[in-house]
């Protein structure tokens, strides 16, 4: 599903510099989903779509390598995916309701800016900046070469469709990404 909201076409650039583009984006976004004036459905579709190519493009080629370069511990790359697993969750039930003049799409929202926020900040803190300190440039600019190729993929292919977040959704349930709060207790 494409959107007339421009999410930027990277090809390459220091990894850190791309993510940290796409979760100024992200904000943006969130900004004119909580404003009733803007298209929130042509928002919401955009932020479904960066959300899910943005993960997908971390997950695939920045965490791992991360991993393999002693940047970040196990535990970091899998505290990421379960939130973006949380974050995925949280965009389907904004992308599931009808309406977006309603009080129940304002909640959703909110749950969702909760949701990404947290998120944006943690892997701010603890994934970017060790990147920055432990990564040299070059492999910065190679996994930003990746990031983005995989990122524009993910794009083109549509991966922001209702259809595609609920299957993201329902897999992550499997992979026991999504477990209930009270494990939220042990971190």
């Amino acid at each position: 599903m494409s959107t007339s909201i421009d999410l930027g076409r990277p090809v390459s650039g220091d990894v850190i510099d791309l993510i940290l583009d796409d979760h100024r984006r992200f904000e943006a976004l969130l900004r004119d989903l909580r404003d009733s004036t803007s298209d929130r459905d042509a928002v919401r579709q955009a932020l479904a779509a960066l959300h899910v190519a943005h993960a997908e493009a971390e997950e695939k080629h920045v965490y791992p390598k991360l991993q393999r370069k002693d940047a970040i511990s196990d535990h970091e790359a899998e505290h990421g995916e379960e939130e973006h697993a949380e974050g995925h969750e949280a965009m389907l039930a904004v992308l599931e309701l009808k309406g977006t003049d309603t009080q129940a799409f304002d909640d959703a929202v909110e749950e969702l800016a909760k949701v990404l926020n947290h998120h944006l900040t943690e892997e701010e803190l603890t994934i970017l900046n060790p990147a920055r300190e432990e990564v040299g440039e070059q492999v910065r600019a190679e996994l930003g070469v990746a990031f983005a190729t995989e990122r524009n993929a993910q794009l083109d292919a549509g991966c922001g469709s209702i259809d595609n977040v609920r299957r993201i959704v329902e897999a992550a349930e499997k992979d026991g990404l999504l477990d209930d709060d009270e494990d939220d207790d042990e971190d």
